[in-house]
Formats: structure tokens, C-alpha cells, sequence
């Protein structure tokens, strides 16, 4: 199947649709720094000379630890940089939404700190919070932009309904929502996001446990291809849509060279129909 390469986000910077999520970079359960600095500062490297130039991280990751480490690796002005906020860890490693105005702009300025740029690339909204009102905290994204913050804004774990919402107070370019052959919980946003020009950056990209029919079919094609199921995964999802930008995430080079190669498999019309069909 013929795909295209490239995608502009918000329709002005153009990207690799394989791009890089840091988050697997940090310590144990997204926690504090890796065992090895050195090592995780490599990968970052690795992924750029591979040709990456989308990087996603978050505040969240850590906290502050992957926002730290892409300044320090000296990618920052080589690659297009997506962070986000709107989530907060405690000691017990719990995932708290929060979207208060005046924290989603102070961590702004402090992400803009830790990766030592100017301006973000793409501010998402990690996590709608429920104790905030949407607008309030949409629109906060907004006022960053317009003062030049940030360039584009995209939003995370949304649906239909808040999207559109979010549509009204500022152009959203990216949507960041679970999504897999596995699982295509969301796919009334990815159409929407067809139908907007929306980078849609599918999270969780193979699944895991038990992946009944989809799994066989996956190792079927992995076998044909000489390939792993991963990187069939990471195939599909680049032929299933051209606004589908993959950000598939690991600590380790040789995983990173095999997610960077799944881009050049080329999936028959069938394999693609075989795995599209089986959920």
C-alpha cells in the first residue's frame, strides 16, 4: 500500500508521521529518573539521526524528568517538540487531573523552562479534568497561543462532543487518544479528525494480553514479513489513516530501530483488510 511520509500539523509544520514518545525514558512506573542517564540520552540521539522529528513527552513524566532529558540531550531545536499538561503524580505514582487555569499557564512556563525553548511546538490538554469547567481550560490553551507561547494546540483522552467544543475557542491540531488494530474504541474521532485535517496520535499502539484474533493475524503477517507483531502494529496504523501519527515509545536502541523500520513495511492489500477485519 502507498502512504504518505509526511503531515502537516495545524496545516503549517510538517513532520514524519513516525514520530518518538519519550515517556519510556523515566524510571519505573513513569517515576523519577532511569537507572541509566546515559543510556536513555542515547536513544533520544538514535531517534533523531533515524530520521524522527516528532518527540511527545509530558510534565507528567517523572515529573519533569523527560522534559529535562530532551534539553539535555541537545535534540530540542532538531525536532518538532509536543509536551502536555493537565496531569499531576503523587508519591504513590497516581495520576490526578487538574486543570486549573492558572496552574495549566505556570506549567507552561515551566515546561518551557525544562525543555529549553521559547516556544512549545504543540501544547496538549493532558486529561479533562471534570473539576474545571472545559472551556475555562480550553481556553486557557488558547490565550497561550495567541500570546506565542505555544504554537498548536491538541488535546488528549477526548471524545467527539469535546472536541467539537474545543473547535469553537481555538483550532485544534492534534487529537492524543488510545487507539490500536486492537482496539478502535475511538474511531468516530479519528473520522472526525479526517474530515479536520486533525493529526490523530493513537497512544497504546499494540495492546496488550490477549490479543485473540488480531494477535494471530498480526504474528501470520510478523512471519511473512520477517517482522515482529509490533512492528506489523505500527504498519497498520500508518496505512489505516494519513492523519494517524504513531509515537511509539522504548528505552531500548534495538527496539527503536525495529519501530523506526516498521515504516518501510509495505503491508499487501490483504494483510491490511485481514488485520482490519479482525477485532
Amino acid at each position: 500500500m502507498t502512504r504518505p511520509a509526511t503531515f502537516d500539523i495545524g496545516g503549517e509544520d510538517t513532520v514524519s508521521r513516525l514520530g518518538f514518545g519519550a515517556m519510556r525514558l523515566t524510571g519505573e512506573d513513569i517515576l523519577g529518573p532511569p537507572e541509566d542517564e546515559t543510556a536513555a540520552r542515547a536513544v533520544l540521539e538514535r531517534a533523531v539521526e533515524l530520521g524522527v522529528d516528532f518527540v511527545d513527552t509530558a510534565d507528567a513524566y517523572g515529573p519533569g524528568v523527560n522534559e529535562r532529558q530532551i534539553r539535555e540531550s541537545g535534540i530540542a531545536d532538531e525536532v518538532f517538540l509536543a509536551t502536555k499538561a493537565g496531569l499531576l503524580r503523587n508519591a504513590e505514582g497516581d495520576w490526578l487531573k487538574h486543570g486549573d487555569p492558572d496552574y495549566l499557564r505556570n506549567q507552561c512556563l515551566v515546561s518551557q523552562d525544562r525543555l529549553g525553548v521559547d516556544t512549545i511546538d504543540l501544547y496538549q490538554y493532558h486529561r479533562v479534568d471534570p473539576d474545571t469547567p472545559f472551556e475555562a481550560a480550553v481556553g486557557t490553551f488558547a490565550d497561550l497561543r495567541d500570546e506565542g507561547f505555544v504554537r498548536h494546540v491538541g488535546l488528549s483522552n477526548v471524545d467527539i462532543d469535546q472536541l467539537e467544543r474545543a473547535q469553537e475557542i481555538v483550532e485544534i491540531a492534534t487529537v492524543q487518544n488510545r487507539y490500536s488494530v486492537a482496539n478502535r474504541e475511538h474511531d468516530a474521532v479519528l473520522e472526525y479528525c479526517e474530515a479536520n485535517d486533525i493529526g490523530f496520535i493513537p497512544w497504546f499502539p499494540l495492546g496488550a494480553g490477549d490479543l485473540g484474533d488480531v494477535g494471530t493475524i498480526l504474528g501470520e503477517v510478523a512471519a511473512a514479513h520477517d517482522a515482529t507483531r509490533y512492528q506489523i502494529a505500527i504498519a497498520w496504523l500508518l496505512d489505516h489513516s494519513p492523519v494517524m501519527l504513531p509515537i511509539p515509545g522504548t528505552s531500548s536502541l534495538d527496539h527503536l530501530e525495529q519501530n523506526v523500520a516498521a515504516a518501510s513495511i509495505d503491508l499487501t492489500d490483504d494483510e491490511y483488510a485481514r488485520l482490519s477485519s479482525a477485532q
